[in-house]
């Protein structure tokens, strides 16, 4: 046998940043790399070359990125950028990264798994052909193996001023809803216990194809949002499932959602990105769906499903933003009860229309008014979590000490990974209970503390 034939396999250092559309990105990339026969590492040192893949969205974004890719070629040197920096005009229109680290091997921008590979080929030829069979049909994962992202769509049509991730992601693209719903079954039948349906707007699923009618398991499927949540829900369910979703703009079609969320079928949680409450605000944001009547529909929703729990974000000191708009977004935060709430300060994006609006408030300011909404927000949080105090939860187990005879960590329903609170459950009165990552658990809320609930095992 020769030396070539003996020789360890190429390894590939990998770093993902940014959101979780950018994780499945990463996730598509090692699977790739696995599939080639590459190895993969969490370290630069060690490495053939290293791959970052970057978030560009907001300025503390960039940094944390373009600080990563320096660290990456101070100690390995040879680095391959990806996501949505890479696509981000620096001064004079080159590319950002380019003009900050020249020494990088090849920049690409996002979902661009092929461009990356022929990078790796270039840089750290292949060490095999491809053989499909030697990586797990769900692919590689860098979530936990209990959830997993889903990802239904790539791009978006809108043009909210502040943001610029059209530009760097494109306009909206569906995926074919039959292979959509064939990861979810794969998915499912690895082992995953909870699907978190992604993209840059869930709602908007199958708008660019016309709702066309697609085909799974020898059945047709509208490529619509509501057509695809029962199909979810119908491949969870043997498996006792949850099914959450992420980024549901508000327009009317969501309310034909809500049976489904009421029976439990889909998980009655919902992250809505409203990002502020008054009209002109949001005209200013230029928002998609009406912002007039959210309020109303909050309250509609409310009824049709008690049980719903809502995540949304917000932004506080927008341009123009006034004294009374910024009350209207604090009253709004009140009335509404929304369960789980970011904010973040306004901040000029390079390339977003917003810059250009008058009337931008000082950093100082800004911040005042993001802390005041997030006052505000904690406190409706709070005491949301406080009416909890008695109920019985079905827990999803995240972590576990000494098979759970120590206590454990999970989520309810109303927790999402890694942005919401968790449900901290205290050791099992019985010694022979044992509590695994990855399980279900019912558990009795017997305290609520700061975001979090602590629940006692049934």
């Amino acid at each position: 046998m020769s030396a070539t034939d003996t020789a360890a396999p190429p390894t590939v250092g990998f770093v993902s940043l940014g959101c979780p559309k950018a994780l499945t990105d990463s996730e598509l990339i090692l699977t790739r790399l696995s599939a080639e026969g590459y190895r993969t590492s969490k370290t630069f040192a060690g490495s053939d070359l290293v791959i970052v893949n970057t978030c560009g969205f907001i300025d503390d974004a960039v940094k944390e990125s373009l600080d990563a890719i320096g660290e990456a070629l101070a100690e390995n040197g040879r680095v391959i950028v990806t996501g949505c920096l890479g696509a981000k005009a620096g001064e004079g229109g080159g590319n950002l990264v380019r003009q900050v680290h020249p020494k990088v091997l090849a920049v690409t921008g996002p979902h661009a798994t092929q461009e990356v590979m022929q990078a790796v080929h270039e840089h750290c030829p292949k060490p095999h052909d491809p053989f499909v069979d030697l990586v797990p049909t769900v692919g590689v994962k860098l979530t936990p193996k209990h959830y997993a992202y889903l990802k239904i769509s790539e791009g978006c049509n809108h043009r909210c001023t502040f943001c610029i991730i059209p530009s760097m992601r494109g306009d909206l693209v569906s995926r074919p809803v039959g292979d959509v719903l064939a990861e979810a079954r794969a998915l499912f039948e690895s082992g995953v216990r909870e699907l978190l349906v992604v993209s840059q707007d869930t709602s908007a699923y199958g708008v660019d194809v016309k709702y066309r009618t697609g085909f799974f398991e020898g059945r047709p499927v509208r490529t619509r949002m509501v057509e695809l949540c029962e199909q979810l829900a119908r491949l969870a369910e043997p498996f006792g499932a949850w099914v959450r979703l992420h980024y549901v703009y508000p327009y009317p079609h969501v309310d034909e959602l809500l049976p489904l969320l009421a029976s439990g079928r889909v998980l009655p949680y919902l992250d809505v990105p409203f990002q502020h409450s008054h009209p002109d605000v949001l005209k200013r944001m230029k928002r998609p769906a009406s912002g007039e009547r959210n309020l109303e529909r909050i309250r509609a929703w409310r009824q049709a499903c008690p049980q719903l729990v809502l995540r949304s974000t917000f932004i506080a000191g927008f341009p123009g933003e006034t004294d009374e708009e910024h009350e209207h977004l604090l009253q709004f935060l009140r009335e509404a009860e929304i369960d789980r709430a970011g904010c973040f300060a306004y901040s000029p994006v390079d390339g977003a229309a917003a810059n250009a609006l008058p009337g931008a408030l000082p950093d100082a300011l800004r911040e005042e008014r993001r802390a005041r909404v997030m006052a505000v927000a904690e406190a409706v949080s709070s005491a949301r979590l406080q009416r909890r105090v008695g109920a019985t939860l079905q827990v999803l187990v995240d972590r576990a000490s000494a098979l759970g005879r120590k206590g454990a960590s999970g989520r309810s329903y109303a927790d999402a990974p890694e942005i919401d609170g968790t449900v901290q459950l205290l050791p099992p009165t019985k010694a022979s209970t044992r509590i695994q990552v990855g399980e279900f658990v019912r558990a009795r809320v017997v305290a609520a503390q700061g975001h979090d609930l602590i629940a006692q095992p049934l």
